[in-house]
């Protein structure tokens, strides 16, 4: 199966926001309560358009998988006990794969994807969050090799702080 990355435009927010309520009415059938109404909102795949940081991956032409690539991070990323201190970085926030593509690996193709992309620019660190009771995307992380570097409590709950050099 081939995915088509690009970057997200204007036209494709009633997709992505229709994906997003989606996404969410299946995490909260498997007792994942790590996004809602509040968040993420469709300003804040606005803003990401606006920036040029938010990306979809196509199949046949429909939005099977988004992500937003970016270096800002919450002020509660500096608890992290990071490994690579050193050098650039970049966080990969509001990963979601249209319910439609699930478990068809196009989240692992899609972080790899990410790798390749970053490489390109000589970035060679990824860090993100994750929810604590979201086991799926936990053994997805871990399988990938990032590791833990910390914790965030936030409105629904602890997210782990993650990362991974390649």
């Amino acid at each position: 199966m081939t995915i088509k990355y690009k970057k997200a435009e204007p036209n494709d927010m009633e997709e992505i926001c229709s994906i997003v309520h989606d996404a969410v009415d299946v995490m909260e059938r498997d007792n994942i309560f790590q996004w809602d109404d509040l968040y993420p909102a469709k300003e804040d795949f606005q803003e990401d358009i606006k920036k040029s940081q938010l990306y979809v991956g196509l199949i046949n032409g429909q939005i099977a998988v988004m992500y937003t690539l970016n270096q800002e991070c919450d002020k509660a990323y500096e608890n992290g006990k990071w490994k690579y201190k050193d050098g650039p970085f970049y966080i990969v926030h509001r990963l979601c794969v249209n319910p439609t593509f699930q478990n068809e690996g196009i989240a692992k193709s899609t972080l790899l994807h990410i790798e390749k992309q970053l490489k390109e620019i000589d970035i060679h660190v990824i860090r993100l969050d994750v929810f604590s009771n979201n086991p799926l995307a936990l053994r997805l992380y871990n399988s990938l090799g990032y590791s833990k570097a910390g914790h965030a409590d936030w409105r629904k709950g602890r997210f782990f702080l993650m990362e991974k050099r390649f």
